[in-house]
C-alpha cells in the first residue's frame, strides 16, 4: 500500500477537548498529506475536572479513568465515522498526559489503546513516549518528526499549545525542545475571570507589562538549560504558577506580562531570519501573535485554520503510521535518547 487513511487523536495540556483529524498520506511522495475531515469534541465540566486532577488520583482511580477516557474517545470516534461515512486503516492516539518526569523515566498518557481498538474495530497505535524515555530521552517534543517529513519548507515550526515547542534545522540536523508555557499559563489566568481562555487576547490587551514579574519569569532556570529539554504540568505548578500567584497585580496585567514573556523566550530561540510556521491554539491569540511578530526578525506564517488547529493530530497520525510500518518515528537529536526509535504500542 502507498495510500493510508489514519485518524489522529490529540488531547493537550490546555484541556480544550479531543482533536480528531482524518488524514490521508501517500508514503511514496514527500510532504504528501491531506486533512480530509477534522473536529474537536469538547470535554464536559466533569471530564475536564477529572483530567485536570488525574495526578491526584489513587492507582485504582487512575486505572478506571484510563479506561473511561478511552471509552469517551471511542464513542466520539464512532460518531465521527458515522458523520463523515469514512473508513480508516489506523487510529493514532496521543492520549492525555498525566505524568511526565523523564528524569525519573516516567511518562504516562492515559486512554487505553486496547479499549479503543475493541470499541472501534480499528488497529490503534498509542503510548508514543515510553520507548524514548526508556532510552534516556525526554520523550518530548515528538512533533518534529512531522515537521521534518511534512513541513520541511519552514525554517522554524512553532507550536503554541499548552506549552510552546519549536523545531528547526541546525547543521543539517533537526533540533527540537519545549520553550515555555503558553495556554497552560494564559488559560489558568483567564479562569480567574471565569473564562475558559482569553479570546483574541482581549484581556491581555487591556493590561500593562510589569517588569518585576517579567524579570522573575525570564530568570527561571529552565531557560538557561541546553536542549534537548521538555516541560510538563509538574514544572508549571511547582515553578511558574507560584510566581503568578505571588504577584499582586491584576489578571489583565499578568496576562500582558506573560504574553511578553512568551514572545521574548520564543525570540531568544528563533533568533535568525527565515520563515516561521505558527500553529496551535495560541495562534488565535491576536495580542500574543502581535508580540511574537514584533520580536521575530523573519516572516511569521499562520496557515489555514485546519492546520493551525489540527497540526498535532495530523502529526500523531503520521507518527502512528510510521510505527505501523515499523519505521523510525523519534530521533535522538531532539529528545536526547541514546538512539533513534520506532516508538508506540500497537493494538490490533
Amino acid at each position: 500500500m502507498s495510500i493510508y487513511h489514519v485518524l489522529g487523536l490529540m488531547s493537550g495540556t490546555s484541556l480544550d477537548g479531543l482533536d480528531v483529524a482524518l488524514c490521508k498520506f501517500n508514503v511514496n511522495k514527500k510532504n504528501n498529506f491531506h486533512i480530509l475531515h477534522a473536529q474537536t469534541f469538547k470535554y464536559n465540566n466533569v471530564l475536564t475536572k477529572k483530567l485536570r486532577n488525574a495526578h491526584h488520583l489513587s492507582a485504582l482511580e487512575l486505572g478506571i479513568l484510563h479506561n473511561e477516557f478511552a471509552c469517551f474517545m471511542a464513542e466520539r470516534i464512532n460518531l465521527f465515522f458515522k458523520k463523515y461515512k469514512c473508513k480508516v486503516d489506523l487510529i493514532a492516539s496521543h492520549g492525555h498526559t498525566v505524568f511526565h518526569q523523564p528524569e525519573k523515566k516516567i511518562t504516562l498518557q492515559i486512554g487505553s489503546g486496547a479499549v479503543l481498538a475493541a470499541e472501534t474495530g480499528v488497529p490503534v497505535v498509542c503510548d508514543f513516549r515510553s520507548v524514548d524515555v526508556a532510552l534516556g530521552g525526554q520523550g518530548a517534543p515528538l512533533v518534529p518528526q512531522g515537521d521534518e517529513d511534512l513541513f520541511a519548507a519552514y525554517d522554524y515550526c512553532l507550536n503554541l499549545g499548552g506549552i510552546a515547542n519549536v523545531s528547526y534545522k541546525e547543521k543539517k540536523q533537526r533540533k527540537a525542545f519545549d520553550i515555555c508555557p503558553v495556554n497552560m499559563a494564559l488559560n489558568y489566568l483567564a479562569n480567574q475571570k471565569k473564562l475558559a481562555y482569553d479570546k483574541n487576547g482581549m484581556l491581555a490587551a487591556k493590561g500593562m507589562v510589569y517588569n518585576k514579574l517579567l524579570n522573575q519569569l525570564n530568570k527561571l532556570h529552565y531557560y538557561s538549560l541546553p536542549a534537548p529539554k521538555s516541560l510538563a504540568r509538574e514544572w508549571f505548578e511547582s515553578t511558574f504558577k507560584p510566581l503568578l500567584d505571588q504577584s499582586k497585580i491584576s489578571v489583565e496585567d499578568k496576562l500582558a506580562t506573560v504574553c511578553h514573556h512568551i514572545a521574548m523566550q520564543i525570540s531568544a530561540v528563533c533568533n535568525k531570519q527565515g520563515l516561521m510556521l505558527v500553529t496551535g491554539g495560541g495562534a488565535h491569540n491576536l495580542y500574543l501573535m502581535e508580540k511574537i511578530k514584533s520580536h521575530f526578525s523573519g516572516k511569521v506564517v499562520v496557515p489555514d485554520k485546519i492546520i493551525v488547529d489540527y497540526k498535532e493530530a495530523l502529526v500523531f497520525a503520521w507518527l502512528g503510521l510510521l510505527r505501523f510500518l515499523a519505521k523510525e518515528n523519534i530521533q535522538k537529536s531532539y529528545t536526547g535518547a541514546k538512539s533513534n526509535s520506532i516508538s508506540g504500542a500497537i493494538y490490533l
